[in-house]
C-alpha cells in the first residue's frame, strides 16, 4: 500500500508540474502581460522598470520555479480586469463551483445507479426500455439546451424554480453556501440536474451492463443453486461487484463535472470559477485563466489519487496481484 500511494503521488507531482508548465507558458507568452497593466501613454522607460520589478526579464527556469513556488502558496499575481489578487477572487467563487458539482454528482449517483440496477434486472421490461430512450436523449443533448428547456418549463412556464443565480446565502467562516436556506437549495435544482444529467446516463449505462454482464457469471449462478433469495443475490452479491467500476466512472466523472460547469454557470448565471473564468477569456485575464488551469489540474489530480486509493482498497485483486508481486 505505502509503494501504491508513493507511485501514485509521484505521478501526481509530475502532471503538477506539467499544467504549472502549461499555465507559465499561457502567463507569460499569451500576449504582453505589461500591455495589459499599463496604458498607451506609459513611456519606454515605465515599461521597462515594471517590467524589471515583475522580474520578467529573469532566465525562463529562474521564472518558472518563481511561478510554481507562488502557485503553490495560491498566489497568481493580480488580476488585469479587476487589480485584485486573483488567489482571492478564485477561493471567493470556488464554494458555489464546489457545492454545484457535488450536488450533480450526488444526483447523477443515486437517480443512475437505481435506474441501472432495475434495467440490468429486467432488461426486457417495457419500464427498462422507456429509461434507455431517456439516457439517451441525455447523452444527445447538449448541455445548454438541457438547461434553456428546464428553464422554460420550471422558471418560465411553471415558474416554481429560479432561472438564475444562486439564491440566498449564508457565511460559515471563509465558505459561502446555500446549502441552508430554501432560496438556496431551490436554485440549485436546475443546474445540478442540468450539469449531472449527462453522467447519471452513463452512470446508467455501465451499472445496466455491468448488471448484465454479472447475473451470467458462475458465482450468481451457484448461488442460485444454493437456494438463496433474489435479494440477496441481486444486491448482496451482483450490486457488490457492479460498484467497482461505478466508483471509478463516478471518481474521475466529478472532476470533468468541475471543469466542465463553465456551460451550466453561463446558463444559469451561477457565480462559480466557470463564470469567472468565460469573464477573464472575454477580457484576456490571463492570471485569471492561468490560475483556473492550474486549479481544475490540481482538483483532477487529487480526485483521481483518491479514486485509484479508493480502487484499491475495494478490489482484493489489486492487493492479491502486488502481494504476488512482492513475493515473486
Amino acid at each position: 500500500m505505502i509503494a501504491f500511494l508513493i507511485r501514485r503521488l509521484f505521478q501526481a507531482a509530475i502532471v503538477m508540474l506539467t499544467v504549472a508548465l502549461i499555465s507559465f507558458v499561457l502567463f507569460n507568452y499569451v500576449g504582453d502581460p505589461i500591455n495589459a497593466m499599463v496604458g498607451q501613454d506609459t513611456s519606454l522607460q515605465d515599461r521597462e522598470k515594471l517590467r524589471q520589478d515583475l522580474g520578467l526579464n529573469d532566465p525562463i527556469p529562474i521564472r518558472f520555479a518563481r511561478f510554481v513556488a507562488n502557485a503553490a502558496q495560491g498566489q497568481f499575481g493580480l488580476s488585469y480586469r479587476t487589480a485584485e489578487p486573483v488567489g482571492r477572487m478564485i477561493l471567493e467563487r470556488l464554494p458555489a463551483t464546489l457545492e454545484l458539482s457535488l450536488v450533480a454528482a450526488l444526483f447523477a449517483l443515486c437517480v443512475g445507479v437505481p435506474m441501472g440496477v432495475y434495467s440490468g434486472l429486467h432488461p426486457k421490461s417495457w419500464v427498462s426500455r422507456i429509461l434507455q430512450a431517456v439516457s439517451l436523449i441525455g447523452i444527445s443533448l447538449p448541455t445548454f439546451l438541457i438547461g434553456i428547456l428546464l428553464i422554460l418549463i420550471f422558471a418560465v412556464g411553471l415558474g416554481v424554480l429560479p432561472s438564475f443565480g444562486r439564491g440566498e446565502t449564508m457565511k460559515l467562516g471563509g465558505w459561502t453556501t446555500g446549502f441552508l436556506t430554501v432560496a438556496g437549495l431551490k436554485a440549485l435544482i436546475l443546474p445540478s440536474i442540468t450539469l449531472g444529467l449527462f453522467q447519471l446516463t452513463l452512470i446508467m449505462r455501465i451499472v445496466r451492463s455491468e448488471m448484465l454482464e454479472v447475473m451470467r457469471t458462475d458465482y450468481v449462478k451457484f448461488a442460485r443453486a444454493r437456494g438463496l433469495k433474489s435479494r440477496a443475490i441481486n444486491f448482496g452479491h451482483a450490486l457488490k461487484n457492479t460498484l467497482v467500476p461505478v466508483i471509478t466512472i463516478t471518481g474521475l466523472q466529478l472532476g470533468q463535472l468541475i471543469a466542465f460547469a463553465i456551460i451550466t454557470e453561463t446558463v444559469f448565471a451561477w457565480p462559480g470559477v466557470g463564470q469567472l473564468f468565460v469573464t477573464s477569456v472575454y477580457s484576456a485575464d490571463m492570471p485569471v485563466m492561468s490560475a483556473y488551469l492550474a486549479l481544475i489540474g490540481f482538483l483532477f489530480v487529487t480526485i483521481n489519487l483518491l479514486v485509484d486509493l479508493l480502487y484499491f482498497a475495494i478490489d482484493p485483486r489489486l492487493r492479491t496481484a502486488q502481494a504476488a508481486t512482492r513475493a515473486a
